[in-house]
């Protein structure tokens, strides 16, 4: 068996598994594009923590991070099992590549994990580990962080990076909707960004803050562009082929990637 890619997605509002768009297709028929995994690794822009910490939790208690939503978003459950034996696997890992790295029983699934997942894998029948994302640390943390989990692949494990292409939440309650078309600055750094990926450019994507055009402006702060450089690091190859793309409010790139 080939080892599982390792995919970045977008995961965009919680309202994504309600609202009748293009990510939210993909999403549902990605899991079935996808050999089956054995166990899925989560590396998600909600789950914040200095350093590393992995969920070690038996049954994850999902959380509804958000507020102000439809009430159907505040019923949704993700009845995953958790992977307490995988969850010490990665701990090894990532103490042996010199992290960092803590288990933690008290996190679960935050909707950077069940909304993406609840679409991909509608059963809730595959373990899930959660990973958290340090948002001071910078893209090469996260990159050494993937790179650690990477052997995980060969043994059907899929390791999924979930935040946000673009992610500027100022910029989407000034003028976001739906219908627009993406605004030039968004543009800019999505075909950048796209390009360096295909040609495997990792030292200009490591350094995307100061070589990306709008950068800063896309991403004001790093969280959810942090789990690309893990599912980038656990690909190995440095390069990565495009999955989807397109938009939702107009300013939230929802493009989604495989490496390796």
């Amino acid at each position: 068996m080939s080892p599982l890619p390792a995919i970045f997605v977008s995961h965009g509002s919680p309202t994504l598994v309600l609202d009748d768009t293009p990510a939210r297709d993909f999403l549902r028929g990605l899991g079935d594009d996808l050999p089956r995994p054995r166990a899925i690794v989560v590396v998600s822009a909600h789950y914040e923590a200095r350093g590393v910490r992995v969920n070690t939790a038996a049954r994850p208690r999902v959380i509804h991070d958000f507020y102000g939503f439809p009430k159907a978003l505040y019923e949704m459950d993700y009845a995953a099992p958790g992977d307490p034996s995988l969850a010490a696997d990665i701990l090894t890992r990532l103490r042996a590549a010199g992290l960092e790295a803590e288990g933690d029983e008290s996190w679960g699934f935050d909707h950077g994990t069940w909304v993406p997942l609840s679409l991909m894998y509608p059963d809730a029948d595959i373990p899930v580990v959660a990973v958290s994302v340090d948002p001071d640390a910078g893209p090469e943390h996260h990159r050494r962080l993937g790179a650690a989990l990477a052997p995980l692949r060969a043994d059907g494990v899929l390791i999924l990076g979930s935040g946000a292409f673009t992610h500027n939440l100022g910029e989407l309650r000034r003028g976001g909707r739906a219908g627009l078309d993406a605004p030039d600055w968004v543009t800019r750094f999505v075909d950048w960004t796209a390009s360096a990926i295909a040609e495997g450019r990792g030292d200009d994507l490591l350094r995307y803050r100061d070589r990306a055009p709008d950068a800063v402006r896309n991403h004001p702060t790093e969280e959810h562009f942090l789990p690309l450089f893990a599912a980038l690091g656990a690909g190995g190859t440095g390069k990565g082929r495009r999955l989807h793309a397109s938009t939702a409010f107009s300013v939230l790139a929802m493009d989604a990637y495989a490496f390796g």
